[in-house]
């Protein structure tokens, strides 16, 4: 077997020794690799070009069942086993998905390079469907689950809107009861929606009382072909195949059942479900910024100027060496991040890797932006090209954005993170003082 290009692949597909990786991660990444490749990767760039991912591949993996590991590990399995989902391609149980067969699979999606593709089928089932598992009444899952767990509808996740971003207290979509009781009439606006224009379903974040996060509640809203709703593709910088949507919401009238959980309960449903948004987006992240670098190491081997190759000129290799760093020190930490969901309940996840998550998702966009600008550097006028040798570095360097702002943007995340952190450790420090008066020690 050939060895693989310098940083093109995790250290422990390159024959290295890892603690993380069981026989039964290692079956599902070379299953996953096969199948990921064959119907998504090797025509993902024209695609890209085309702006569009047919509407069978989306099927093929839907019959495959390889969208269910978009969902947050462990998967549900007792849902999935009553629809008749006992495996994935047939190497790994439901009931033995772990967050390291997640990491495997988000890892494999972005092998292209390109977010578009994969996005186009993961985003909506991978975070709009999540808070009805988690939340949601015994009567709503029956109402959806069966449907959106086999891919017979597709979902998405809407919450920013024009004038509400990471900042999402401020949300302004209302949903007020009607007159009856019996409905909540939504009125107002969601903008870069990832996968909407095509969902039949999303789950929503509006205000159902005052201001502020207490205001804000969960409620599965239908969409395509229903009356109130107006939807738009958006165009953006990168990730063109990814479906961004502009919707428009004239009293929609969505039945008071649709309700996910409790009413005033929605911004903690919405950070809950952020962590695996925020750690899946790091994840693919970081496997762009290989096939970034990588593609670059390849190239700088061939190129020449100046009489040899650009790999013998010690400025190329300073850049690829610190950029190189930057790339396998995130991959390390994503590892051990990993790792450690598989021994923590989903609670204890939240608490103690919540503020983590935010800080890994904005350094992932922090190192894809490295990358791809010493891949455009080292590529030259190739680097600047749509077309030809470097057109993997530009597409790239065009989706930085696309890492560094969805999921909450990085500043944004910084602050949080160490928020986070500081309220973790006090809460923590508070336990072990003295009371009040107490002579004891």
């Amino acid at each position: 077997m050939p060895r693989p290009i310098p940083f093109s692949e995790p250290p422990y597909l390159c024959g290295l020794p890892s603690p993380y990786y069981t026989p039964s991660h290692l079956r599902w990444q070379k299953a996953c690799r096969e199948f990921i490749t064959e119907n998504l990767h090797q025509h993902a760039f024209d695609w890209e070009r085309e702006e569009n991912v047919p509407p069978h591949v989306f099927q093929r993996f839907a019959e495959a069942n390889m969208l269910v590991p978009t969902l947050p590990a462990p998967l549900p399995v007792q849902w999935l086993k009553r629809l008749g989902v006992h495996d994935i391609l047939g190497v790994v149980k439901v009931e033995e998905w772990d967050y390291i067969h997640t990491a495997i699979y988000c890892d494999e999606m972005s092998r292209s390079g390109l977010g578009g593709p994969a996005a186009s089928l993961t985003a909506g089932m991978a975070y709009g469907i999540p808070p009805i598992i988690k939340f949601g009444s015994n009567d709503l899952q029956e109402k959806f689950l069966p449907d959106l767990l086999l891919c017979k509808k597709r979902s998405c996740i809407a919450i920013t809107e024009p004038g509400a971003g990471s900042d999402v207290a401020n949300i302004e979509t209302t949903a007020e009861k009607s007159e009856d009781g019996k409905e909540y009439i939504v009125n107002g606006t969601k903008k870069w929606i990832t996968n909407g224009i095509w969902a039949h379903y999303t789950t929503m974040a509006v205000r159902t009382s005052g201001p502020g996060p207490s205001g804000l509640s969960l409620l599965v809203v239908l969409l395509l072909d229903y009356p109130g709703v107006s939807m738009r593709r958006i165009k953006t910088g990168g990730g063109h195949t990814s479906g961004t949507t502009f919707i428009e919401l004239s009293d929609v009238r969505v039945p008071v059942e649709n309700l996910i959980g409790k009413e005033g309960h929605g911004m903690k449903y919405i950070m809950t479900n952020f962590n695996h948004e925020r750690l899946t987006i790091a994840i693919g992240v970081t496997r762009q910024s290989r096939v970034a670098l990588s593609a670059a190491f390849e190239y700088c081997l061939q190129r020449e100027a100046f009489g040899k190759v650009l790999m013998d000129q010690p400025v190329v290799r300073n850049r690829l060496a610190k950029a190189g760093a930057l790339l396998e020190t995130q991959w390390a930490w994503l590892e051990q991040f990993v790792y450690q969901m598989t021994k923590l309940t989903k609670e204890e996840a939240d608490t103690e890797l919540g503020g983590l998550t935010a800080l890994a998702k904005a350094q992932a966009g922090m190192v894809v932006d490295e990358c791809a600008r010493c891949a455009v550097l080292l590529f030259g006028g190739n680097g600047y090209t749509r077309s030809g040798k470097g057109e993997i570095a530009e597409r790239i360097y065009r989706e930085v954005p696309a890492a560094r702002i969805p999921g909450g943007s990085e500043d944004v995340m910084l602050d949080l993170a160490v928020r986070q952190l500081v309220k973790n450790y006090k809460s923590q420090t508070k336990i072990l003082e003295r009371p009040r008066g107490s002579s004891k020690l």
